[in-house]
């Protein structure tokens, strides 16, 4: 329900901010007063088309802003989340804003946040409907027609089936169409698809293997290295060719020398004491030294043993990593994906193999899906066809009281073809009328004149307000070319849509002014030499007064007033 409507600088209005109640809403005022521009300014916050001659002269935009409260689960919430449209909180209403500025350049807002103009027009039309002298909307898009027709009299079940029913042929579709393609495919690269698979079976990729490799392959890199060390150091303690000595051996050699300066227990002596005492301290570390090379040769001979690395074992593990590597090169893949593409190119040959019987397979679920649809859209045809003719009839029995008796509705339901059927079944409907015998029936907005297709709309109303998601309705002059007891009816039938939804309409009828529960009167006043347009909410005093003005014209008399009495207790 449309609550709140705020306009700034649009055509006469420069500012105006008006509250609404559920109910029906009357708007009155003279020919002139500005009723039009107040709809108009509506229509921009639902998305209208914009134009610069909307904005007030000398100001530097104009801007509308629509505020709604709707249910938790109305339909409008579905777009605005599909679209990324978040309300801070879930009870906020539902505010759609529009600026405009004079060289037709517009912005569009839903709860604060800039949107398209597009999806501001499809939220507005989840939430009002304008049935309008010149341009219809609502009831008059084709579109919508299957959906009201459903909400009139389609069980859900049957609806729900059929919308099943055809997700489940689609998917089987989708699966024979994607192995239709994936068979194909394979067909054409089968010989590289063969050879591939070989040469990764025989390399026969691991999970997690070359982390493994290269793992041993540093270890074995640093065992050789290792090895290479000790047998640098045992190489530096042998003789490397015939010439050169042992370090043992000329340690031994050093030694003998040495001692033929010591004289023998039964010679004399040819050196001093301390001469002597220096040779055998001589002798002593040089034997020291032999027995210290001996104990090192020992012991890089052990480790030598220790750390003997195999050679063949590090060639084999780089062999192995660098195959895996290359492999992974060649199809532009990490190594850790060479088992994954395995599997994916088998599958890939497997569904070659065994395609036509997969396929054969895939074609007979098609088959039975579109069987299941066919079954479930043709029992909701024969639904359909029922209630287009509980529609006629409800909506023909409320033609005759908004002076259409000799016109004819008609609810055509036009089967699609095949390749259009879709989740709400093998049809589309259209609501048609014939305005006059003897002419053929057509599309509403194109047979009937404005006055005729306003009071449709208000007759198709009647029976389907209750049954729609919007919450507002607004009717222009729905009373246009009728008078007396027509006018009277009509005034009564708004005021019945009113019990299920917000209706406003604007009127210069006083017999519906005088249905309203609500009464707004648009006027005009001159304000520093400009001109602005008002609407006031009028209390019961006032309306009699604008009723009785719209009895009796400029010169309100004692017996318009009395009329307009009578109108108003007729109706309280």
């Amino acid at each position: 329900m449309l609550t709140h409507l705020s306009i700034r600088d649009v055509v006469l209005i420069e500012k105006l901010d008006l509250g609404l109640a559920p109910g029906l809403t009357v708007l009155t005022g003279e020919t002139g007063a500005g009723k039009s521009i107040l709809l108009d300014s509506l229509g921009l916050a639902l998305g209208e088309r914009a134009s610069g001659g909307l904005v007030r002269s000398g100001a530097t935009q104009a801007s509308v802003s629509a505020i709604f409260e709707v249910s938790a689960d109305h339909p409008v919430f579905t777009l605005l989340d599909e679209h990324g449209i978040v309300r801070e909180d879930p009870t906020d209403p539902v505010v759609l804003r529009r600026i405009v500025t004079p060289d037709a350049r517009s912005r569009a807002y839903i709860c604060d946040q800039p949107v398209g103009v597009g999806l501001l027009r499809r939220a507005g039309a989840h939430l009002v409907e304008i049935q309008g002298q010149h341009e219809q909307m609502g009831l008059a898009d084709q579109s919508t027609h299957l959906d009201l027709l459903d909400a009139f009299g389609i069980p859900s079940a049957l609806q729900e089936r059929t919308a099943s029913a055809f997700r489940g042929w689609s998917t089987a579709r989708q699966a024979l169409k994607s192995a239709r393609s994936t068979m194909e495919a394979a067909a054409r690269e089968e010989e590289w698809l063969r050879q591939t698979v070989d040469d990764l079976e025989r390399l026969a990729p691991l999970e997690g293997e070359e982390e493994t490799l290269a793992a041993i392959r540093v270890g074995l890199q640093r065992d050789e290295r290792r090895g290479e060390a000790v047998a640098a150091a045992l190489s530096e303690l042998t003789p490397r060719d015939r010439r050169s000595s042992a370090p043992a051996a000329a340690l031994r050699s050093a030694s003998r020398a040495l001692a033929r300066l010591l004289p023998a227990p039964t010679e004399t002596e040819t050196l001093s004491d301390s001469h002597q005492t220096q040779a055998q301290d001589a002798l002593d570390a040089l034997g020291k030294a032999e027995e210290a090379l001996a104990e090192a040769e020992m012991l890089l001979s052990r480790l030598a043993a220790d750390t003997e690395g195999d050679p063949r074992l590090l060639e084999e593990t780089e062999e192995r990593l660098f195959a895996l590597r290359a492999e992974a090169r060649k199809h532009n893949i990490s190594v850790a994906e060479l088992p994954g593409l395995l599997a994916e190119l088998k599958k890939r040959l497997t569904a070659l193999d065994t395609g036509n019987a997969e396929l054969a397979r895939l074609e007979t679920a098609l088959t039975e899906a579109r069987l299941d649809y066919e079954d479930a859209a043709r029992a909701l045809s024969a639904a359909r066809s029922k209630a287009a003719e509980k529609l006629e009839k409800a909506v023909s029995a409320e033609l005759r009281p908004v002076k259409l008796e000799r016109a004819r509705f008609i609810v055509s339901l036009m089967p699609l073809e095949p390749d259009h059927w879709n989740s709400q079944g093998m049809e589309q409907a259209s609501f048609l009328i014939a305005a006059n015998p003897g002419q053929p029936p057509g599309p509403l907005a194109k047979v009937a004149s404005g006055g005729e297709l306003s009071r449709l709309m208000l007759a198709l109303k009647v029976v389907l307000a209750e049954r729609s998601d919007v919450g507002t309705l607004v009717f222009d002059e729905v009373d246009s070319g009728v008078g007396g007891a027509t006018a009277s009816s009509i005034g009564d039938r708004l005021h019945k849509v009113a019990q299920d939804v917000q209706v406003l309409v604007v009127t210069h009828s006083p017999q519906v002014a005088a249905r309203g529960d609500h009464h707004l009167r648009i006027a005009k006043r001159v304000r520093n030499d400009r001109t602005e347009t008002l609407a006031e909410p009028l209390p019961d005093t006032a309306r009699r007064e604008e009723i009785a003005r719209m009895l009796a014209g400029d010169i309100i008399t004692d017996a318009a007033r009395a009329a307009a009495d009578s109108l108003l207790e007729h109706h309280s």
